[in-house]
């Protein structure tokens, strides 16, 4: 069992930067592959970034591909989100994801989420 926590969304102005966050419960942290979805009002929820396990290679979404930067913190059971240049289309609510297969960008492939964070940014 995991349990995901995100924390650090905010109103930012476009151009700007912020950081999300998603701390993780259970001992087997580092043993799952980590991903962060956004969903727009409106709009189905899509996939941003994804992180494997251990060494942590990442992969992106071409929209945010430059922009954002997904990390892990394993001895913290955390999980990051570096945005920056953010746009008015990166509103949304950010949602951290937990699951087995590494490079997985489609919701099924995740079998634990957090409860999500807003981010909003102005124009």
């Amino acid at each position: 069992q995991v349990q995901l926590v995100e924390s650090g969304g905010g109103l930012v102005q476009a151009g700007g930067s912020l950081r999300v966050s998603c701390a993780a419960s259970g001992r087997t942290f580092n043993s799952y592959a980590m991903a962060w979805f956004r969903q727009a009002t409106g709009k189905e929820r899509e996939f941003v970034a994804g992180i494997f396990w251990g060494a942590g290679r990442t992969y992106y979404a071409d929209s945010v591909k430059g922009r954002f930067t997904i990390s892990r913190d394993n001895a913290k059971n955390t999980v990051y989100l570096q945005m920056n240049s953010l746009k008015p289309d990166d509103t949304a609510v950010y949602f951290c994801a937990a699951g087995r297969t590494a490079g997985a960008t489609a919701r099924n492939e995740y079998g634990y989420w957090g409860q999500g964070t807003q981010v909003t940014v102005s124009s």
